[in-house]
């Protein structure tokens, strides 16, 4: 295929490959915390670190890496301990953010208009091998996270309380969602761009809440989800010549409509199966079997 011998398509496609499966990993956290809003802001940070690069002429996807980190963590203080301010505090946080970026990719020898829209919405052929370096590396540690802390980080995304009694360390894994999520904007932001991010977090965790019934067929299917929408969308780009952020999201978007046109027959199908015969129902009773509630606890195990 002619899209595969061309050196800066194989670096799109594997970089889309990463961000398929990086976002989803850590958006069903967010998602599962009610911060699905959570990695636009982060995105805005992001910006000024980008303009930093430009500035200092280092990597700029090292250098959103470093701010968007420390963006993260100061959201997530001000969540923790933010009272009737917090609001105030982190939509200042945002907009500086963006504003700080422009100004400073303005003010840069390098920086100019493209750079900015090539941060912003994703670009294909300007996704360079040192870009690659920086998205690998930095996938590879978001993978790690999301994979081998899962079963801590969804109990404390459920219920913080129950997870402090438990003894797990709430405010260390509370951050280090804050500072996975920022890794990840810097893994997607050169093919889906900073404006857009956030929807790859979130949209393929809700297309999959429509079919799966356990965390881990979440996690599952929604990187499946992420992975296809990535790759699709680049591969789209590249044939059609149109931006690769709005293409990937548009994708996403598309599966999830398909997928809640296809929940509801399935649910009520699964409820007609599920419905025991009368008889049956006495006998299950006695038996002492799980009843709903015992259910709805073990779906939500990862």
């Amino acid at each position: 295929m002619e899209i595969l011998q061309l050196a800066f398509m194989q670096r799109a496609l594997l970089a889309a490959v990463l961000v398929g499966i990086t976002a989803p990993a850590v958006g069903i956290y967010l998602v599962q915390r009610r911060q699905a809003l959570m990695g636009d802001g982060i995105g805005h940070v992001a910006m000024t670190g980008v303009g930093l690069g430009f500035l200092l002429s280092t990597n700029p996807v090292w250098m959103a890496a470093a701010v968007s980190v420390a963006g993260a963590i100061t959201m997530e203080l001000i969540r923790a301990y933010g009272r009737t301010r917090g609001d105030i505090a982190l939509a200042l946080l945002f907009y500086g953010g963006m504003a700080g970026g422009v100004m400073l990719i303005n003010l840069s020898p390098t920086g100019s208009n493209a750079n900015l829209n090539s941060y912003l919405f994703g670009s294909l052929s300007t996704v360079s091998e040192e870009d690659v370096t920086a998205i690998c590396v930095l996938a590879a540690f978001v993978i790690l996270v999301t994979l081998g802390l899962r079963r801590q980080l969804f109990a404390v995304s459920q219920d913080e309380e129950f997870a402090r009694v438990t003894g797990l360390p709430v405010r260390a894994l509370n951050l280090l969602i804050a500072v996975t999520a920022a890794v990840t904007v810097t893994v997607a932001m050169r093919v889906v761009g900073l404006l857009l991010v956030s929807a790859l977090m979130v949209v393929p965790v809700a297309a999959a809440q429509q079919l799966a019934r356990s965390f881990r067929m979440t996690f599952t299917l929604a990187v499946l989800i992420g992975t296809g929408v990535t790759l699709a969308g680049t591969a789209t780009s590249y044939y059609q010549d149109v931006p690769p952020g709005a293409t990937i999201v548009l994708l996403a978007i598309a599966v999830f409509v398909v997928l809640t046109g296809l929940a509801a027959p399935l649910a009520r199908r699964r409820a007609r199966a599920a419905e025991p015969a009368p008889a049956a129902a006495c006998d299950v009773a006695v038996a002492g079997a799980p009843g709903p509630a015992d259910d709805d606890v073990r779906v939500g195990k990862p």
